[in-house]
């Protein structure tokens, strides 16, 4: 991750900030376009203070009438056209218009993302690539194997690896894991409880210290383990011999090249589902494994990755990927579906896994390791509020961003504050998957908790405001993370609270834009002290009805 080491979520915790942002804005030389009589069927809205509503366009012609203002302040609402479901990979265009509107207005943003952005692109691919395989139980035939460079080495047999024990492993060649796979010879250097760490026998020289492996095994073992298993359900052990294998091999690192690393990042280990999916596993390595990187500080398989770096970055990457394992064995073995979660609900929670990791050093007061495991979540979910017009929530499966990630770990993070600790276990303990699964184990419709969601983002910690306590986060206070970080690293983080509402007066509305499946737009409409009723119509085009396909919203809270 390319984030400023400067960063601590230590000022994090303590800091308070708050100003306000304005983002720049561009008009079309094209007049508005007529719209259609909204007849007898607009709904009439009338909202208190901290009250919302979400409103169903093929409702009502997608015509809204806000009430007339008669108070003494002016009046503010915060204005989602949002999608509140539908399939991934699904967008449709709409405008929300007021009665006379001015040209249409663009968002455009005031700023470049940092180089930081590109953090993992590769990673995120692949993952998303993983996730698909294991839905999609479209695996690849393995073939026969690439040689290996040194002799083949025999598979353990049954019961727990002793330190030195000597195994081939089928590990992927390439970012779409097509045959042939490659034999990769490891050997076992630190045996635990409930981890056994291999390493590859090419692996460069020094690597990483008997010191560093006993570390890593400990935290696995002590810590990660016991804390996903806790939390998420059970791991399966379908080889019989009691452990998770952990093998750091040559070939993760060159999954990537080293232009690949500089340019968008690289995978720093995986869990791949066709080991334990039922009829395929024997085809690959048919026991539950962790796939990492090795230590390589002179940069011979592709970047240079220094041993500290694998030191820190190794147990993140575990504890992400363990969720993924327990969630397919979960789903696939002990409940027996025919598909794995849906990737974007998956990444969610094993993104909420890495954040649990580190929270549990705040017993200790390590805010040290709380931010190594934490940062990452948080700039993805800053990356996610800098663009939520642009940036689903249901992640397609041949794709993926920083921004989707963020989306998809807010989302698991707000539905944890809202409905309890014990709602991760729930959500992967099931043969439910995506937004069923999610009204199933909530007990509310799925469109009701994602228009939560979208209202909480911005009113949760809003200066001034007192949200409902279903439109709140519970853990995180994002104004203050947000501006602490902006003034420690204004690079990755260039705004003080990245999510900038377009402002308008409610008379005056003329936003266009598209609608991706799960995420939607902002608008901030402002009715002045006195002002007349106003009418918005939502919309696909100005003169069609938006697409169902997304199942449209337009969400309405009363701010001010």
């Amino acid at each position: 991750m390319a984030l400023n080491t400067r960063v601590s979520l230590l000022a994090v915790l303590t800091s308070v900030g708050g100003l306000v942002l304005t983002v720049a804005c561009s008009s079309d030389s094209a007049g508005p376009s007529p719209l259609p009589s909204c007849g007898a069927h607009g709904t009439q809205l009338t909202l208190a203070v901290g009250a919302y509503s979400s409103i169903d366009p093929a409702s009502d012609s997608g015509c809204i009438t806000f009430a007339a203002n008669t108070g003494a302040d002016s009046a503010e609402y915060l204005v989602l056209p949002w999608s509140t479901g539908g399939t991934p990979k699904t967008s449709v265009p709409f405008m929300l218009q007021s009665a006379t509107p001015l040209p249409s207005i663009a968002m455009s943003q005031a700023f470049t993302p940092p180089v930081a952005s590109n953090r993992g692109a590769k990673a995120i691919a692949f993952d998303h690539f993983l996730r698909e395989l294991g839905s999609s139980r479209r695996y690849p035939l393995a073939g026969r194997s690439a040689p290996v460079a040194a002799a083949a080495l025999p598979r353990s047999p049954s019961g727990p690896p002793t330190v030195g024990n000597a195994r081939t492993f089928k590990v992927c060649a390439n970012v779409s894991c097509r045959p042939p796979l490659t034999n990769v010879g490891a050997v076992a250097r630190a045996v635990g409880a409930h981890i056994a760490i291999y390493i590859d026998t090419l692996a460069p020289a020094p690597g990483l210290s008997t010191t560093d492996l006993d570390s890593l095994k400990n935290v696995f073992d002590s810590r990660l383990y016991p804390l996903d298993t806790t939390t998420f359900g059970h791991v399966s052990d379908i080889d019989s011999n009691s452990v998770v294998i952990v093998l750091m091999s040559n070939q993760v690192n060159k999954l990537v090249t080293a232009a690949q690393c500089t340019s968008s990042g690289y995978i720093a280990g995986f869990f791949f589902p066709g080991d334990l999916a039922p009829g395929f596993s024997t085809t690959f390595n048919d026991g539950e494994i962790f796939y990492s990187i090795v230590a390589d500080s002179a940069g011979t398989l592709s970047c240079a990755h220094k041993n500290s770096q694998v030191n820190d970055v190794t147990p993140v990457t575990f504890t992400h990927e363990f969720q993924h394992m327990i969630n397919f064995v979960e789903h696939v073995i002990v409940k027996g579906a025919n598909r794995s979660e849906e990737g974007w609900l998956d990444e969610g929670l094993s993104k909420y896994a890495e954040e649990l990791a580190g929270r549990s050093y705040l017993a200790q007061a390590d805010t040290g390791m709380f931010s190594k495991y934490a940062i990452g979540s948080i700039y993805d979910g800053y990356q996610y509020l800098l663009a939520p017009g642009s940036t689903p929530l249901l992640i397609p499966a041949d794709t993926g961003t920083l921004a989707m990630v963020g989306a998809s770990w807010l989302f698991t993070r707000y539905i944890v504050d809202q409905f309890g600790a014990a709602l991760p276990g729930k959500l992967v303990q099931t043969s439910l998957t995506g937004a069923s699964n999610v009204a199933a184990q909530t007990g509310q419709p799925f469109g009701q908790t994602i228009s939560n969601w979208a209202l909480a983002n911005w009113v949760s910690d809003l200066p001034g405001f007192a949200a409902p306590s279903e439109l709140q986060y519970t853990t995180w206070h994002f104004r203050r993370t947000f501006s602490s970080l902006h003034s420690q690293d204004a690079q990755d983080f260039p705004l003080i609270y990245p999510l900038v509402p377009t402002l308008s007066a409610g008379a005056a509305v003329n936003l266009t834009g598209t609608l991706k499946s799960g995420s939607g737009a902002y608008l901030r409409a402002v009715q002045p002290a006195g002002g007349a009723a106003f009418t918005l119509h939502f919309s696909g085009s100005g003169t069609t009805v938006v697409s169902p396909a997304v199942i449209p919203r337009l969400v309405v809270l009363r701010i001010r």
